[in-house]
């Protein structure tokens, strides 16, 4: 018996989320089926966090112990082999008995996508959130720096239990521009932390683009920062555009 880490990518569009419901599809769920048919007995698989309806991941983490005799390399193809086609093991391997893909990570990072169009785009609008009327890039790289640092986001988001702190490290926030073949085209924040709130990115994310439409003062973040916030913020900006990035650990092997 041995503990393996598998990266997981999948879109989440079709699922309630990653973590397993009684009655609706999971990501979670779709994956203790397929570990189920490869002998695991496990109750529950560990994950890095839990990613909300609709938003997707390129790397999430997730730990179970399996009694395997062949290689990670081959377990990686016997689980691809029986999940659906929207979501992928890209990696496996044996890690130490006592990881725990959420309480090892030192740091996670997100990528949230927009672009700004006046008429829908289908071709787009699964995995980017189309903004109207347009947001001034120059607005958002610029109010992205506010979030650097140490502060209390209560404003923001809910910690993961009832009475937890809310109190996040903020170590990269910024904006960039993807042209690639899009016309027109994606800006993309980019944020790292300690972790995350419940919803935390996707509200870092409304407030920034309101701010950028001249809906919201450049103030609101920092007001936002103080205990109890001057302005609780109501918007969030929707699922689909947000994308877990990567799971950071300290330990090479994790």
């Amino acid at each position: 018996m041995a503990r393996y880490q598998v990266i997981l990518t999948y879109d989440g569009t079709q699922f309630r989320g990653f973590q397993r419901q009684a009655l609706e599809p999971t990501v979670q769920g779709v994956v203790e089926e397929a570990l189920r048919q490869l002998g695991w007995a496990g109750s529950s698989l560990l994950a890095a966090g839990r990613t909300d309806t609709g938003a997707h991941a390129f790397g999430q983490v997730i730990a179970f112990d399996l009694e395997w005799k062949h290689t990670p390399q081959d377990l990686t193809a016997a689980l691809n082999a029986l999940l659906p086609g929207d979501v992928a093991a890209r990696s496996a391997r044996v890690v130490g008995v006592d990881f725990h893909p959420r309480y090892c990570a030192i740091a996670r990072q997100y990528a949230y996508r927009i672009f700004c169009q006046p008429v829908r785009d289908p071709l787009r609008e699964r995995y980017a959130w189309r903004v109207w009327p347009p947001a001034d890039f120059d607005a958002l790289q610029r109010v992205s720096a506010s979030f650097l640092g140490t502060h209390d986001f209560a404003a923001f988001g809910t910690p993961p239990r009832a009475g937890g702190s809310t109190v996040r490290s903020v170590t990269s926030s910024f904006w960039r521009i993807d042209q690639g073949s899009w016309d027109p085209p994606e800006a993309v924040f980019e944020i790292v932390a300690n972790a995350f709130l419940y919803r935390m990115v996707r509200r870092m994310v409304y407030v920034q683009v309101a701010i950028a439409q001249g809906l919201l003062d450049e103030s609101a973040i920092c007001q936002n920062h103080e205990w109890p916030p001057l302005s609780p913020l109501q918007g969030i900006a929707p699922a689909h555009g947000l994308t877990l990035v990567r799971v950071f650990y300290l330990q090479p092997g994790e």
